[in-house]
């Protein structure tokens, strides 16, 4: 079963500093028809105004992923980590028994466009962790790159979650293929750009749900970035 989930449909908040679009239910939006999938939890996708940013805040029990598309973002936590993430870069923070961030926008005039996920852990009260990494755009043109997973394979960052991240970029007579198995869960998210997945034509912004699937066949991109999620069911 593929079900759509359209761009302009998910929740949508405006702080000024901050507009955030939301996949799944979060902080005031709200929709118990889409309150996650499987063990994925959130899926926003953020801009930061420049000079602004998430004060420390706190975070338990979640493997927090960042997934940066333009500009960057400025990371510091309870950990002692300090970085920056840059386009083409992933980061996973896991919560565990607690951590604290703040997230900042440090450049002039340009704005932070980002995709913050969540996924539920493997088990309650994990060590806090941090870990970030570059996948180049030769790595993922034309492909999925693996880019997180739970053995961390193939340099992919390593998640403390049953679940695994593939990000591809696709244009023209690029195309994919990815076997599924049918007793996970897929979801497939179009940051940005057009591409057709398994003959349904998405937009930036847009999803898919798929369920009880053998195959993802990916073609059809304009200036296209997508992100794929096997998960838990």
């Amino acid at each position: 079963m593929i079900t759509l989930r359209k761009s302009e449909d998910r929740g949508y908040a405006d702080h000024g500093w901050l507009k955030s679009f939301h996949t799944f239910s979060f902080a005031d939006y709200h929709d118990p028809a889409h309150m996650g999938f499987g063990n994925l939890r959130v899926i926003n996708e953020d801009r930061i105004a420049p000079g602004t940013g998430f004060g420390t805040h706190g975070h338990r029990d979640m493997e927090i992923v960042s997934y940066v598309l333009e500009g960057g973002l400025g990371h510091k936590d309870s950990l002692g980590t300090g970085a920056t993430i840059q386009p083409g870069e992933v980061q996973r923070m896991t919560a565990g028994t607690g951590v604290r961030h703040s997230e900042f926008n440090h450049a002039e005039g340009q704005t932070t466009h980002f995709m913050q996920i969540w996924l539920l852990p493997k088990a309650a009260g994990l060590a806090p962790g941090y870990e970030q990494k570059a996948f180049s755009t030769e790595e993922k043109r034309g492909k999925l790159r693996l880019v997180a997973s739970p053995d961390g394979r193939d340099g992919a960052v390593t998640l403390n979650a049953d679940a695994a991240i593939r990000a591809g970029l696709f244009d023209g007579d690029e195309s994919a293929e990815l076997a599924l198995n049918p007793a996970r869960k897929t979801w497939v998210h179009l940051a940005r750009g057009k591409l057709t997945v398994n003959g349904q034509q998405l937009s930036a912004g847009d999803a898919l749900a798929l369920t009880g699937e053998h195959q993802l066949e990916i073609s059809g991109g304009q200036g296209a970035e997508v992100l794929v999620f096997d998960l838990a069911a």
